[in-house]
């Protein structure tokens, strides 16, 4: 069976979503649940705050930052998609999404939207009342994002501030408002700073894919902001996001052999810079979508320097 022309090219689940129903279909395209990636992202600032705190035996936690991820990611997608209609259906890649097609009225989309933060409100109420209040605050970052690229040139730098909010909610999860340690939050602050950096090289590196119609567009990206030297934009974030990853984890263990968990995921990064192909979108979206494995290679560093911390 050959997939409907209504499923975007870079779906993950074809043959799964050539079975629904045309309107379950839709609905789960518009929250992307065939391109699981974007939870996964989001989720690993979540856990890589809550291990670094000290919170490496709250599995429970960590099943319910993930189904948050997975209903927010969604829920930013059909929010995202219903602001930018008009400009998906001008750029190949994303015609196809519901709303620009014209397979969800905006009506259903708001109902969809609202539903999937309702799944969303009941993971907030999981959180101590502190991590509630810094989740909250993501909100005004989240209904900026999708008119960054109308103003700015760089709007993975907002994405950067967006997709990441998760590593103070799981920091702050464990630790409420007090320092956990004699450095106050500046532990928090520079595992932040290195997440922010993470997400503008992957975003950077997905955008390379939509370059030529971005430009033809108008609107804004990193990908054509850096221009020639996109590799290099890219090697420089992921440097930083090394650099700020090791001052966060010295911050809380001050021993160079804890150091060391972070070589897995900066070995991972600097494969991912060499061998990307800026010219060839097969291989940026593969580097992209191997950040889903670069995150696990973090979540287990943070897990290593908090389970360390414990003893």
């Amino acid at each position: 069976m050959t997939a409907a022309p209504e499923i975007v090219p870079d779906t993950q689940y074809r043959g799964v979503l050539t079975v629904l129903p045309p309107i379950l279909r839709d609905l789960a395209l518009l929250a992307r649940f065939d391109r699981p990636i974007g939870w996964w992202l989001l989720f690993w600032p979540c856990a890589w705050g809550l291990f670094l705190a000290g919170g490496t035996g709250r599995w429970g936690m960590i099943f319910w930052l993930l189904l948050g991820s997975i209903a927010m990611r969604g829920a930013g997608c059909v929010y995202n998609d219903i602001v930018d209609a008009d400009l998906d259906a001008r750029v190949a890649r994303t015609a196809a999404r519901p709303i620009a097609s014209g397979a969800i009225s905006k009506k259903t989309a708001w109902a969809w939207l609202f539903a999937l933060c309702g799944v969303g409100l009941v993971v907030l109420l999981q959180l101590r009342w502190e991590a509630q209040l810094v989740a909250l605050g993501s909100l005004g970052l989240v209904a900026a994002y999708p008119f960054m690229k109308r103003i700015t040139g760089w709007p993975q730098a907002w994405l950067g501030l967006v997709f990441t909010w998760g590593a103070p909610v799981g920091w702050i999860e464990v630790t409420g408002f007090a320092p956990s340690s004699p450095y106050g939050l500046a532990p928090l602050g520079a595992l932040y700073a290195g997440c922010w950096a993470w997400c503008m090289a992957y975003d950077t590196i997905y955008a390379l894919q939509d370059r030529e119609d971005d430009a033809m567009v108008g609107i804004g990206s990193s990908a054509l902001s850096f221009g020639q030297y996109v590799r290099a934009g890219v090697t420089g974030l992921y440097a930083m996001a090394i650099a700020c990853w090791a001052g966060a984890v010295w911050l809380v263990r001050p021993d160079p052999v804890a150091l060391l968990a972070l070589l897995p995921v900066a070995l991972h990064f600097a494969w991912q810079a060499l061998t990307l192909d800026t010219a060839n979108g097969d291989s940026a979206l593969a580097r992209f979508r191997s950040n889903r494995f670069a995150g696990a290679l973090m979540a287990s560093a943070c897990f290593v320097v908090g389970a360390a911390t414990q003893l």
